[in-house]
């Protein structure tokens, strides 16, 4: 066997051990959503076993429905990234294409709040709310979101806007436009799938995220991933069930991804076929 058939074949089994390593948690969530509890907690686990799909529908409208929880996710998510990219895009223009004081300061801030771990800022986050009443809230939570998502999507959508030449800006000024304007009409669509791809990643952050909204979430807005713990306790643990939830909120993302795919291709992309228009 010749020196490149090894190397394609080593090559693919270290592949193949990396997708076997990343899938597993997936498949292992999917099987067992569709076994009963006693099946799921059987050892060794029962690779064949007659599927039912008893725990979605325990989980969705039984008494312990987490519906009103996915729906707080969805309102959370979708609020915090709506929020967070009407103040990002601007921003980030402003410190990608505008010359002003403190402008390297103000990138530097910006920066610094992702290095505070979320565990020694929690506890004023929850004296503030508390004292304001919006503790359980939707304005509340997201409010908190937004405190490390807004900079996060400002550092990604920098790059994206660092890479537009500034001919292509300087030439919509010569014909009449005004800045604002031209950053709807010229630098917004050039930048899209920079946009796409952080919309994705700020409603990845906020659907995924439990510290902040195990600490300030209660009975009347609790996240789906808050709600899972409503399937553990001391005696057992509804495996099942705790499958089935998992599964089920995967399916935003998934949808989001599969829906977006086009523009997180070309926005990933985008950095290696434009350049040269820094200043």
């Amino acid at each position: 066997m010749s020196a490149n058939r090894i190397r394609f074949f080593a090559l693919l089994a270290i592949s193949l051990v990396f997708l076997l390593a990343w899938a597993f948690p997936v498949v292992w969530s999917m099987l067992n959503s569709l076994k009963t509890d006693r099946d799921a907690l059987a050892y060794p686990p029962k690779l064949i076993f007659s599927p039912t799909l008893e725990a979605y529908r325990d989980v969705l409208f039984g008494s312990g429905s987490i519906l009103p929880n996915l729906i707080s996710s969805m309102v959370i998510s979708v609020g915090t990234t709506i929020v967070t990219m009407l103040m990002a895009v601007p921003a980030a223009y402003a410190l990608a294409r505008l010359r002003f004081r403190g402008k390297k300061f103000a990138g530097f801030y910006v920066l610094a709040t992702q290095m505070l771990p979320p565990v020694g800022i929690i506890i004023p986050y929850f004296l503030v709310l508390r004292n304001i009443g919006w503790i359980d809230t939707y304005q509340g939570i997201i409010l908190i979101y937004l405190s490390f998502s807004l900079p996060f999507a400002i550092w990604l959508l920098v790059s994206y806007f660092e890479d537009i030449p500034f001919e292509m800006e300087e030439a919509a000024y010569l014909d009449g436009a005004s800045r604002l304007r031209t950053l709807w009409r010229i630098i917004i669509p050039q930048v899209r799938g920079g946009i796409a791809v952080t919309i994705v990643f700020v409603f990845l952050n906020a659907w995924n995220e439990f510290l902040f909204a195990v600490v300030l979430s209660g009975n009347t807005v609790r996240p789906v991933t808050v709600a899972m713990f409503n399937f553990v306790s001391v005696e057992q643990t509804l495996w099942a069930k705790l499958a089935a939830v998992s599964v089920l909120a995967m399916l935003p993302v998934v949808v989001l991804g599969v829906v977006a795919q086009k523009h997180i291709v070309k926005g990933l992309t985008v950095g290696a076929v434009k350049g040269g228009g820094r200043r």
